[in-house]
């Protein structure tokens, strides 16, 4: 295990609109509001054809990791959680994976595929001060790691 301190800065209350693209718009504040670091709590709607990473196809032995992905094919109520550190560039990056339920089935998964809003999602963005740590690419998997 690895791990830093930081302290909480500002509380950002956010309401995204129909159709928006989350880590999209999510990344877009954070730049804007000079946020470099930060975790986060979302709920609300998911739009058909959103998409998700739901796994890797093999969980083991394979470098780079593949990714598998999973297409909405209708509207879903999800409830997410996230993190944002800068990369190596200093651009914050969203880490968020989402539950997205209808009926009686729910997928989870990480939404850089591209979650679109249906309607409005709820989200709830804490700053996180004083913590020098940030997403460092691993070449063995493809990932950006956090590095604390």
């Amino acid at each position: 295990m690895k791990y830093s301190q930081a302290r909480q800065g500002r509380i950002f209350v956010i309401r995204l609109e129909d159709g928006d693209i989350v880590h999209e718009e999510i990344e877009r504040l954070a730049r804007e509001e000079g946020v470099k670091a930060g975790f986060l709590t979302i709920l609300g709607g998911a739009d058909s054809q959103s998409a998700l990473v739901v796994g890797p196809e093999k969980s083991r032995g394979v470098s780079p990791v593949m990714p598998m992905n999973h297409i909405l094919e209708d509207a879903h109520e999800i409830a997410g959680t996230g993190t944002i550190f800068p990369d190596e560039t200093g651009r914050p990056v969203l880490h968020m994976h989402m539950a997205c339920g209808r009926r009686t089935e729910t997928v989870t998964g990480c939404i850089r595929g591209g979650v679109k809003v249906w309607h409005v999602m709820e989200a709830v963005l804490v700053e996180l001060l004083d913590t020098s740590a940030s997403r460092v690419l691993e070449p063995a998997t493809g990932f950006k790691l956090l590095r604390p």
